[in-house]
């Protein structure tokens, strides 16, 4: 039962915990199934490749989540979309508000649509979440809560996405989500990078699940 005395959060930033979204959201979690199983690696451009091997040293070296995002995390999500051919569209920053009165209101980190058009959200398929002072545990309520409003938006907008997926990630570290109707599944593996090919493999496979 929802606590009466607290109120819901005001926006996706203060889901500061998984069970904040389970009470606000009304959400049930599985934990610690990892839905990743064979998943294969991709093999990065040389671009990417040359790219990480200058910024990643400098990201951890930095220590900053601005740095990580700009140096780490936006260059592999770009590679996402060189790979797809540009069938999918990537968002950092943009305001995604879906429904104010439940908490869904505010800025994305990353967001992933299966559609090509870049100047509107059209279809979000893959949320990603920077963590926290480099905690992902920090990361995952925020990260569910833009799942959720992803879901309603998909409703809202009718389009038949059946799973939506998320990452939490400091750059050299990712987490992995998935939510179907009122269920998240949440991957308790920690996936390092480098090596960038799985993470690339993940992400490309959660997009093409709804291509």
């Amino acid at each position: 039962m929802q606590n009466p005395t607290r109120k819901p959060p005001t926006s996706y930033s203060q889901f500061f915990t998984v069970r904040e979204v389970k009470e606000f959201l009304h959400l049930s979690t599985v934990e610690g199934v990892c839905f990743l199983l064979d998943v294969p690696p991709v093999e990065p451009s040389p671009v990417l490749q040359d790219y990480l091997a200058e910024t990643i040293p400098i990201a951890v070296a930095s220590g900053s989540e601005k740095a990580k995002s700009e140096l780490i995390v936006t260059p592999v999500l770009v590679e996402v979309r060189r790979f797809l051919e540009r069938q999918v569209s990537l968002f950092s920053g943009e305001d995604f508000t879906v429904e104010e009165s439940l908490g869904l209101k505010g800025r994305c980190d990353f967001l992933l649509s299966r559609s090509p058009e870049m100047l509107a959200i059209e279809a979000p398929v893959v949320i990603i979440v920077e963590a926290k002072q480099a905690d992902l545990k920090t990361g995952l309520g925020q990260c569910l809560a833009e799942m959720v409003a992803a879901q309603l938006f998909n409703r809202e907008h009718n389009q038949q996405i059946s799973t939506i997926y998320g990452s939490v990630s400091n750059g050299t570290q990712w987490q992995f989500l998935k939510l179907e109707g009122q269920t998240a599944t949440i991957d308790l593996s920690v996936y390092s990078l480098p090596p960038v090919e799985q993470i690339l493999g993940f992400l490309v496979w959660m997009v093409q699940q709804n291509l």
